[in-house]
């Protein structure tokens, strides 16, 4: 009978094999020991507070997508934000000392101008993808912790979105590595001209004519070879190291190959992550296919075995 609970009468102990006891009708009401358990539970719930609330929310963090989030944030912000400055930069040097002649260096003009919306571009997908990806971190996350809890089952177009993923951050993880390459250039022709810009002021140095020392940047095709003059010598490649467009440029160039780098390791991250989210939730659909046949396959058995039982009572009444 529903609400009852069975209790020993106080006024007469129980005797015999079985104890006496009479039955008290509750009229639908729980019972009192369940009701104070209930009470308890709840009491420990709201005594937890705020800090068990801030741990169970904690727990769900992707902290691995977060740190590669965090990385690709300031890689990008670094390559572009240098790029972008140290580009205008390597214009104003060329325009002053190398190439005085603006149509020499129209062409060079329009290249780092397109370079600059590039790295608009780049700027503007890297900030969308890499919130993209967190949030597919955030969500797979959720998704294992809710199948260990046999809660919830990834659908195939989960895995698909994953696998989606996966790929395109390959594929960006090897653009971005011919970036990082490419970035390398500028570094190397400024470290050059620094070299020998300390080469020339070294009192260590014997160097009988500074004049017969020249940096030419036509052979590294910045500029045409009928650019005027094309190349800087002696005292005047002593004044352009000394300019703050040069040494401005080179300090940022490096730090642009730097955040490049650190974008590509960004990328490389989320690609593991990825491929490890893929990879789990994979074996967990598998997991679950084979927990679902084996309790069909019980289920039957089950009722194979109580039909047999039924079968022989019928027979033997």
């Amino acid at each position: 009978m529903k609400g009852c609970r069975l209790v020993r009468p106080s006024a007469q102990p129980c005797t015999g094999p079985q104890p006496r006891c009479r039955r008290i009708v509750m009229d639908g009401t729980k019972p009192a020991m369940d009701s104070n358990a209930e009470e308890t539970q709840e009491e420990g719930q709201e005594s937890k507070g705020c800090f068990e609330c801030c741990i169970k929310c904690l727990g769900g963090v992707p902290y691995a997508s977060l740190v590669a989030t965090i990385l690709c944030f300031s890689g990008v912000a670094l390559f572009c934000g240098c790029g972008h400055v140290a580009l205008t930069g390597t214009l104003t040097l060329l325009e002053n000392h190398f190439s005085r002649i603006s149509g020499d260096h129209a062409a060079l003009t329009l290249v780092v101008q397109i370079f600059q919306y590039i790295i608009y571009g780049i700027a503007s997908f890297f900030f969308v993808y890499a919130v993209v990806l967190l949030a597919e971190g955030f969500y797979t996350t959720g998704a294992i912790k809710k199948e260990l809890q046999s809660d919830f089952k990834t659908t195939v177009c989960g895995r698909c979105i994953t696998a989606f993923f996966m790929f395109l951050t390959y594929i960006l993880a090897l653009a971005f590595l011919a970036v990082f390459g490419f970035t390398a250039i500028p570094v190397f022709v400024f470290f050059n001209m620094w070299n020998t810009c300390a080469a020339m002021r070294s009192p260590d140095s014997n160097i009988t004519s500074p004049d017969a020392i020249c940096v030419d940047v036509r052979q590294y095709g910045i500029v045409p070879w009928n650019a005027t003059p094309g190349k800087a010598c002696g005292a005047a490649l002593g004044d352009i190291c000394n300019t703050s467009e040069f040494y401005l440029s080179y300090h940022l160039y490096i730090v642009a190959l730097a955040g490049a780098g650190a974008t590509v390791i960004a990328l490389i991250h989320y690609l593991m992550i990825l491929s490890a989210n893929w990879a789990y939730l994979k074996s967990v659909v598998s997991t679950h296919d084979y927990h679902d046949i084996k309790t069909k396959d019980d289920q039957d058995l089950e009722a194979e075995a109580r039909s047999k039982e039924g079968q022989n009572s019928s027979s033997y009444s």
